[in-house]
């Protein structure tokens, strides 16, 4: 049995605080939740604003360990300067998702996100990518909480059972589908 101390939160305090910059992003970002939702994950997610918000914005992460929270997944458009903001006010690991918005379609904060200087990394995933966001928190937390790693562990297995077998002997998802099996 793992060492209580290592064991997430169980009075379902969340461990991953998820920051969006637009309430209009919120479709996109509540994916994140979903995936940590199964994972069995608490998280919270918030609207707050590197420009809007920034000092709600930077109270939020200052507040962000004694809280408990272990990761922090900031998404935005455009300039996309949550994840940086996020990150230059934390040790904590950030996540930041760049969102597709505008004319260049989320390049723009995709290389926003990406391009942080020295000290204050980013891990970025791609354009809209909440979903491996949160997979990512699990891995992250999936490193002291050996429960999130089984659960990790175990939707991934799920995952793979939905593919063909390299063995030739066992029909394939697409012989089935013509009757040829």
């Amino acid at each position: 049995m793992a060492d209580e101390s290592k064991r997430l939160r169980r009075d379902g305090a969340p461990v991953v605080g998820i920051l969006t910059g637009s309430p209009n992003d919120l479709p996109v970002v509540l994916k994140a939740q979903e995936i940590l939702d199964e994972l069995e994950i608490p998280s919270d997610v918030r609207v707050l604003s590197a420009h809007r918000t920034p000092v709600e914005t930077v109270r939020y992460v200052e507040q962000a360990v004694p809280r408990g929270l272990e990761v922090l997944i900031a998404c935005a458009g455009l300039s996309a300067h949550l994840a940086g903001v996020v990150a230059a006010h934390t040790t904590l690991p950030v996540i930041g998702v760049p969102l597709a918005h505008g004319a260049l379609e989320g390049m723009d904060a995709l290389l926003s996100t990406v391009q942080m200087p020295p000290g204050i990394p980013v891990a970025t995933v791609a354009i809209d990518g909440s979903k491996n966001a949160a997979f990512l928190a699990a891995r992250i937390l999936g490193a002291t909480h050996p429960e999130v790693r089984e659960r990790l562990q175990a939707r991934l297995e799920k995952d793979r059972q939905r593919y063909d077998s390299p063995d030739l002997d066992v029909p394939s998802q697409a012989q089935r589908l013509r009757g040829g099996a």
